[in-house]
């Protein structure tokens, strides 16, 4: 059986970086001619209120750009860019800045380049066998070829995200939130270990110009990495990918899942490495939070019991909380954080996901997002329910609640939920390492 190839080549210059990776791997050797492609970057977060750090977030806009002109060399002119941003329901606006902003616009001007806002667009559901029906966009369904161009990033809940995972962001909005089911078989890992199971052929090119440590967000620790992943197999990149960012592909369940599915194995032997060394760009990335057990028996997040916060367990998240809740899960920890005084609290305990139980002795519950609601509305081990039931729920909804369990927190961690994420551009602004350009396109 023949190896599949995946191309190790460092991020040097624009255009020539990307031209070496994609010809190193053939990666374009299995496209139709005449081929509609369609280009998935990774956009996990916009704002359109203020910037923020993109590196290590956001698939840079000079790979994009790259890629595009590589394939109109290659003849095609039936070329679209679409993501799909998590964004609030209906919200049409923050896709569009974001596409004009990285100059996905611009490349439509210049080279007929379509964008696809893909939760604006049709879905199609699509049976991934083992009783896993979820609805992928169209678009993508409908094109001859996919240039999947994930970020080097390892993730909180599935380890890595790399070209597998980046394709989560085809599926609607019900499905993501069945991905995080809390099912003991057909969990998290499981289901994204399917995304690509019924996809067009593709080639994967992981954008590691820039990596990111916890990720997949801009507080995640961000690196600049400079190395360009290629290959025509999607789960070969995501081996040689986990394993540059430190991480054993047998230590990543959804790899697992994805490799005994083909009857592959997840060796680095039995894969092709062609262009630089591998060890050359190995370097750990951590995924994890760390949590620790407090003297009371609660679980903190560990910065909160190395100050000696009382009277609280909130417990890590799991698998099972999607990504919707997950962006004001870590909203309500930075108020706690703000609001805590050194006075103990009266025995609260916060609960999210889908999977958690309430601890015997908790004075007070607050159960964060409607699942976690539904799950336990009628429990009678809770001594006083403090629900929360949105879905994702709402800030103000969530400082309430917060105040209600005598947790005073800052009412403008909420209302000015919008402005925090430039408060973390300081960490980049005087390093020339973290280059805004990367995210434009030339007008």
């Amino acid at each position: 059986m023949t190896k599949p190839v995946v191309a190790i080549v460092p991020y040097q210059t624009p255009r020539e970086s990307v031209r070496r990776a994609v010809a190193c791997c053939n990666g374009l050797g299995h496209m139709p001619r005449g081929a509609r492609v369609f280009i998935k970057p990774n956009i996990v977060f916009w704002s359109t209120v203020t910037d923020f750090p993109k590196w290590g977030v956001i698939t840079t806009s000079r790979v994009v750009e790259d890629v595009v002109e590589l394939l109109k060399d290659h003849g095609i002119q039936d070329i679209s860019i679409g993501e799909g941003m998590v964004t609030g329901h209906g919200d049409r606006k923050t896709p569009a800045d974001a596409f004009e902003r990285l100059g996905y616009t611009a490349l439509g001007k210049r080279y007929g380049v379509k964008t696809v806002d893909v939760m604006a667009r049709p879905f199609e559901k699509v049976d991934l066998g083992d009783g896993i029906k979820l609805k992928f966009n169209r678009d993508i369904l409908e094109s001859d070829f996919i240039v999947n161009l994930p970020v080097l990033k390892t993730h909180v809940q599935t380890v890595v995200s790399l070209g597998i995972k980046n394709l989560k962001g085809t599926i609607d909005l019900s499905s993501r939130k069945r991905c995080h089911s809390p099912h003991p078989v057909k969990d998290l890992h499981y289901m994204v270990s399917h995304m690509a199971d019924r996809m067009p052929p593709m080639l994967t090119l992981i954008d590691g110009i820039y990596s990111n440590e916890r990720g997949p967000g801009m507080d995640g620790h961000i690196r600049r990495t400079n190395v360009l992943v290629a290959s025509a197999d999607v789960l070969a990149a995501d081996v040689v990918g986990a394993y540059i960012l430190g991480h054993a592909p047998r230590d990543v369940p959804h790899l697992v899942h994805a490799a005994a599915r083909r009857g592959r194995s997840l060796d680095l032997a039995d894969i092709d490495l062609a262009g630089e060394p591998i060890e050359s760009f190995r370097v750990r990335h951590e995924y994890d939070h760390a949590y620790a057990r407090t003297s009371e028996g609660a679980w903190l997040p560990t910065p909160f019991a190395r100050i000696g916060m009382e009277g609280l367990s909130f417990r890590k998240y799991d698998t099972t909380m999607c990504t919707y809740c997950s962006r004001v899960n870590g909203m309500t920890l930075a108020a706690i954080r703000g609001a805590w005084q050194g006075e103990a609290w009266d025995k609260v305990e916060i609960l999210t996901g889908k999977r958690m139980e309430p601890t015997p002795g908790m004075h007070k519950t607050i159960l964060l997002g409607q699942c976690i609601y539904r799950k336990h509305r009628d429990n009678p081990a809770i001594e006083e329910m403090i629900p929360v039931k949105g879905c994702p729920p709402d800030p103000e909804d969530i400082l309430k609640a917060l105040r209600q369990a005598g947790i005073s927190a800052d009412e403008a961690i909420f209302t000015k939920a919008d402005l925090r994420p430039g408060k973390l551009m300081r960490r980049y602004r005087d390093d020339p390492a973290f280059e805004e350009a990367l995210f434009q396109v030339a007008r």
